[in-house]
């Protein structure tokens, strides 16, 4: 060994930090600061803290814990890792060495910059591929898939985690409310329910009822979302009532009746998409229908506490500026900067509104300076996800990216100014991303956004460059 030493006031004598390990049968050399930085709590820290004149032997795959040494000496993997083992190895083993988190920052994508993702990878639940629903968690990007009757959860690594069957033929919605807990309702069959992936089980179920209306019976749920402390979702009835119900999460119990709705017209239908603004404390429930004549829908904003609309549009026929007949496909509402975006069925055009300043015709239409990339207008399938101050567009197969630009002297450096130039239209797939079928739902997770297609097995899994990875397909 070399004499190189740190000094041992304790024993008055001076040690070495060299520290020698045998995994496997085979024999490894390194320091004690090494194995510590992997945390005091992990199992290399302990053993290093063992005085002992022998080399420490663990019983583990030596090649394995040879990338998992390397990655406590750089913070980075090396380069044959990922042909070598599979994301799957390299976590297992990082789990036993309790070094998860460090290989969870080595290996986790780069932030996620629209302008220049690519599809990563395509995730296929073993049976029943076709996903009917999924939701993902914004923190670490995992993500939940319904297919059928069942869900699968696949971790930070986007491995398979579990799978559960529920008691539903299929989900339609679903949303992770804790980091157990996933509620989840169908269209063919009533009430909104609950299940734990820890104990793989059904925890509770919430139905509308009212003894004195006949008409409210075996009501499904076409939305849900969820706050701090409830979730809510809207439940429609064959009757065409509609509500949207708030429930606690600790108890899994009806807070409160936020609304209620008769459905008769486009203007009262059932909203097909909630989400909670928690600095105002509103819910903003939208719709669309779609017809012989063309769109229609409407964005509805409550007060969560009274039930109050605070404000309301409806197209067509609303706004000075709402382009008769040309109603929008979809709306979706960035949480973080308090703008609705919404996509015009026709044109494809892109508006832009400010939450705090709403009124008649809040409605900005962004400009593409780039004329080889506007939109020629149209009947196309549309969706629209606002994603860490990104806003992605489905148009039928293709995928494109609205991102915020700051131009030095311009007035667009004001983000509380919104003007037609705040944001800048960008191509996200290739020719034959767009071919593989109309795209349906786009939600961001982590540094991720998934994307599932119509009648299209599995889920993309778009992330920037420079990931640790390459494309693959679990």
């Amino acid at each position: 060994m070399d004499t190189d030493e740190t000094s041992n006031p304790s024993s008055g004598h001076r040690r070495s930090d060299r520290i020698k390990m045998n995994v496997g049968g085979k024999f490894f050399e390194t320091t004690i600061s090494t194995l510590q930085s992997g945390g005091p709590d992990s199992l290399l820290a302990t053993l290093s803290s063992r005085p002992t004149p022998d080399p420490i032997f663990i019983d583990r795959d030596p090649e394995i814990f040879s990338v998992l040494l390397s990655l406590l000496r750089s913070g980075r993997l090396p380069s044959t890792a990922a042909t070598r083992f599979s994301k799957q190895e390299l976590a297992d083993e990082a789990l036993y060495y309790g070094i998860e988190s460090d290989l969870k920052l080595a290996t986790c994508p780069p932030p996620l910059a629209g302008i220049d993702v690519s599809l990563a990878t395509t995730i296929r639940p073993a049976s029943d591929g076709f996903p009917s629903a999924f939701t993902a968690a914004a923190d670490d990007g995992t993500v939940w898939i319904a297919h059928g009757g069942q869900i699968s959860a696949y971790d930070w690594n986007l491995s398979h985690s579990c799978s559960i069957r529920t008691h539903l033929d299929d989900i339609t919605s679903i949303r992770r409310v804790t980091e157990n807990i996933t509620a989840v309702g169908s269209d063919s069959s009533a009430g909104l329910h609950f299940y734990d992936f820890c104990g793989s089980r059904h925890v509770g179920s919430v139905h509308w009822t009212d003894p004195t209306d006949p008409r409210i019976y075996k009501a499904r749920v076409s939305s849900i979302a969820d706050s701090a402390n409830q979730v809510f979702a809207s439940f429609d009835c064959q009757h065409r009532e509609n509500c949207v119900l708030a429930v606690d999460k600790s108890t899994l119990q009806i807070v409160s009746e936020i609304i209620r709705q008769n459905g008769s017209s486009a203007k009262y239908i059932v909203p097909t998409k909630l989400t909670w603004l928690p600095d105002s404390n509103v819910l903003i429930g939208t719709a669309v229908t779609s017809g012989p004549f063309g769109y229609s829908g409407y964005i509805r904003i409550w007060d969560s506490r009274s039930g109050d609309v605070v404000w309301e549009t409806s197209e067509p026929g609303s706004g000075r500026a709402s382009r008769f007949g040309d109603s929008f496909a979809d709306v979706d509402v960035d949480v973080e900067n308090s703008s609705l975006f919404k996509i015009c069925s026709k044109s494809g055009d892109l508006a832009m509104a400010d939450l705090r300043k709403l009124g008649d015709d809040p409605w900005v239409y962004m400009n593409d300076k780039n004329p080889s990339m506007r939109f020629s207008g149209g009947l196309m399938e549309s969706v629209i996800h606002c994603y860490r101050s990104q806003v992605f567009v489905g148009r039928d197969g293709s995928l494109e990216v609205w991102s915020k630009v700051a131009e030095r002297g311009s007035r667009i450096e004001n983000e509380s100014l919104i003007s037609e130039e705040l944001y800048r239209r960008n191509f996200v797939d290739k020719v034959e991303d767009s071919e593989r079928g109309i795209i349906r739902k786009i939600e961001g997770g982590g540094n991720r956004l998934f994307v599932s297609r119509e009648n299209v097995e599995g889920i993309e899994v778009w992330e920037s460059s420079n990931s640790s990875y390459p494309v693959s397909v679990l």
